[in-house]
């Protein structure tokens, strides 16, 4: 009888840590859901009117939406000021504002995995590890932001405020670094984030392998107008610089470069050129 006891309470031990997680899982789902429901702050919807300029783009509905998962990411994501940067709710709203327009028109995670945002005054220096065989070189670079595998977000405010208000200029690194974030759910960050289905993978690989080898091909001849050349770096750097383009260039990708278009379209689940003649 001893024995089936302490049996029983073995077993009994996964049981009860699945209900304590699901037990957690519905509270987090309830007041997330309980947030994205509250009204944001009309103080705060000025600054986003002020500062992220494809925020006046958006449909009413979208940007409704949009107000919600502020309200959720403000809750969830500590902002850390370093060199001396005082954290205002100016920087935590245009961050959030443009990081939760990823999140549109789906099933928001909020990008599980992290909660730190580092925001310095403007461009930092970081240290950069290559490899040439065992050969191991360290170099200073100056860098406008950084997404951190399993860590925080890094960004300059001076890019932020930059990326943000100048719309159509297919640059915007918190568009860039939650890109990454995104990639990262998918069990590393590779250029493939989590799509809807399955049998979606293939095409995905085959048309960004096709639009990498195009944009390479662009660079070296000269003729480069849609995707910044930075993209080449890696397959992962390809789609976050790819997401940029979609949000910030969307009329001139879905003429140029249709096929990729309709893939980010299909996993973003909205339509920006239809917002823009950007």
């Amino acid at each position: 009888m001893q024995g089936l006891n302490v049996f029983l309470a073995l077993a009994a031990i996964p049981v009860g840590a699945l209900m304590v997680w699901r037990g957690l899982l519905y509270m987090s789902q309830r007041k997330r859901a309980r947030l994205r429901n509250q009204t944001i702050a009309t103080s705060l919807v000025d600054i986003i009117n002020r500062n992220v300029g494809i925020y006046s783009l958006l449909p009413d509905e979208l940007k409704n939406e949009l107000h919600g998962h502020i309200n959720v990411f403000l809750a969830e994501k500590q902002f850390v000021g370093c060199e001396g940067l005082e954290i205002s709710d100016e920087i935590k709203v245009t961050v959030a504002s443009l990081a939760c327009i990823l999140l549109l028109n789906r099933q928001a995670t909020y990008f599980p995995g992290f909660t730190s945002v580092l925001v310095y005054p403007e461009s930092y220096v970081a240290t950069e590890v290559s490899f040439d065989g065992h050969v191991e070189t360290h170099r200073k670079i100056r860098r406008a932001g950084e997404s951190w595998h399993r860590g925080p977000v890094v960004l300059s405010w001076k890019d932020v405020m930059s990326g943000a208000a100048n719309i159509g200029n297919g640059y915007n690194v918190v568009l860039h670094e939650f890109a990454h974030k995104l990639d990262e759910e998918n069990n590393g960050t590779n250029g493939s984030p989590v799509l809807q289905k399955r049998e979606h993978y293939e095409e995905w690989a085959k048309v960004l392998g096709k639009e990498y080898e195009s944009l390479e091909s662009r660079v070296a001849r000269g003729q480069n107008r849609v995707l910044h050349e930075y993209g080449l770096t890696s397959p992962p750097e390809f789609f976050a610089v790819a997401t940029e383009s979609f949000f910030e260039k969307p009329v001139a990708m879905r003429a140029r470069l249709p096929d990729l278009y309709g893939q980010l379209q299909t996993y973003y689940r909205l339509d920006p050129a239809s917002w823009s003649k950007t």
